[in-house]
């Protein structure tokens, strides 16, 4: 029995290529504004701003990475003085993250690049469409 699939045609290609997509326009975008942060690091920050004192392992979940990941992420947005690690209050082990003076301005640059970058990422889509792709992906993605 033979199987012929079109992986033009395949969600799983599709996502991929999206993905790829997204990241390029979002680190394209960043970079032309001479802003040293790559998207995951972004998604990061965002994180720690929208809530402070959070652990690595809550930003992990937070930005669906996987904890190791988050590890060398947090690293380099410390080392760049955009975050401050914290050994925790309520947990010796655990280590909380705030933003730094430096990190709250990258962040606030970055955010309206970004938002511009969505309907670039999209581009193929007008406005409605983009909103249905949006309400869709987040079904999917839901539990």
């Amino acid at each position: 029995m033979t199987v012929d699939l079109n992986i033009s045609a395949m969600a799983g290609h599709l996502i991929r290529r999206l993905h790829q997509q997204s990241v390029a326009v979002v680190s394209a975008r960043l970079k032309a504004a001479g802003l040293e942060v790559t998207p995951v690091q972004y998604a990061a920050l965002e994180a720690v701003a929208a809530s402070p004192g959070l652990d690595q392992a809550r930003i992990a979940a937070a930005i669906a990475y996987d904890r190791a990941t988050i590890g060398g992420v947090v690293d380099r947005l410390q080392a760049k003085g955009l975050v401050a690690r914290q050994v925790s209050e309520t947990d010796r082990r655990a280590r909380v993250l705030h933003l730094t003076e430096a990190g709250q301005a990258i962040l606030a640059k970055a955010r309206p690049l970004v938002a511009e970058a969505q309907a670039e990422i999209l581009k193929g889509l007008d406005a409605q469409d983009r909103a249905l792709f949006t309400r869709l992906a987040a079904q999917a993605l839901s539990e």
